[in-house]
């Protein structure tokens, strides 16, 4: 597993495929790390490039608390590139993941060949939602991720994932072994995320939008208002899978993604959007 020390930490990523292919970077949701993209890293890292960071305070990166903000998250990918000499990709987020795609977005538009959100909202969080989730830090911290994990995991997949231990073993590591303090110093940091509606009109690269039909977090008319409100986005709506599709519908949700990225258009785009001056 290697590592760099990315803005005062060790930020632990993958780095797989050919060189000189085109580069995918993978950012995962909460509470998981970079495994859950294992499916993808199987089918695609023999024809593109694969980045898959581990976000600060997930996985094997460094922690730091009390709160951790996405443009943070979003900051370290950019200098992760940086380091790595990749100067444009594709971005692809699920859930937490995708807002922090918004972020870059936001931070370093010419650098996107397209863009893939999977089961997450570009809004701000409400009053109560915001209250909900430093609630739940709190509770974090006071239970643990085992007790958290036990209480919670329903909601992340459907039910028939719930009985395939192909999906709920994998899954069910990823969230227990999550630092606590990691993972609630996001919830904090998500309590005061930026709202990002605004900002999909002017998005300029080919877009994905995916959603799980029986996603409890992100149901299909929030991966909707997205989709109708970027120019030319596509929306995938993946039958009988949750919150993660990519891990409960993997053929599928392969299949969504490889036929986008076979679109030419996000090839053409890297020549819109050159390396700005810096």
């Amino acid at each position: 597993m290697p590592t760099k020390q990315i803005r005062g930490i060790a930020l632990a990523y993958d780095d797989f495929g050919p060189a000189g292919t085109r580069p995918l970077v993978f950012i995962h949701g909460h509470p998981f790390n970079r495994s859950m993209w294992a499916g993808q890293v199987a089918h695609l890292q023999n024809d593109f490039r694969l980045i898959l960071p581990d976000l600060r305070g997930y996985g094997g990166s460094g922690v730091t608390t009390p709160r951790v903000l996405l443009d943070e998250m979003a900051l370290d990918i950019i200098h992760l590139l940086d380091e790595l000499n990749i100067t444009n990709a594709t971005f692809i987020g699920l859930s937490m993941g995708g807002q922090i795609v918004l972020d870059l977005w936001r931070l370093i538009p010419h650098r996107f060949n397209g863009m893939v959100i999977v089961d997450s909202d570009a809004r701000a969080e409400t009053s109560e939602s915001a209250a909900r989730r430093l609630a739940t830090a709190e509770e974090i911290i006071k239970v643990g991720m085992v007790r958290h994990t036990d209480e919670t995991i329903h909601r992340y997949i459907a039910k028939a994932s719930m009985d395939n231990p192909n999906v709920y073993e994998p899954l069910y590591k990823m969230m227990s072994t999550t630092n606590p303090e990691g993972a609630a110093a996001a919830h904090r940091g998500r309590a005061i995320r930026r709202d990002h509606t605004d900002i999909l009109k002017n998005i300029a690269v080919p877009a994905l939008i995916v959603a799980g039909s029986e996603d409890f977090f992100t149901p299909t008319p929030i991966a909707k208002l997205m989709s109708d409100n970027i120019p030319g986005a596509q929306l995938a709506v993946i039958d009988g899978a949750g919150h993660l599709p990519n891990m409960e519908a993997t053929q599928e949700f392969n299949r969504r993604l490889e036929q986008f990225l076979s679109d030419s258009a996000c090839i053409k785009t890297a020549q819109k959007y050159p390396l700005a001056e810096r």
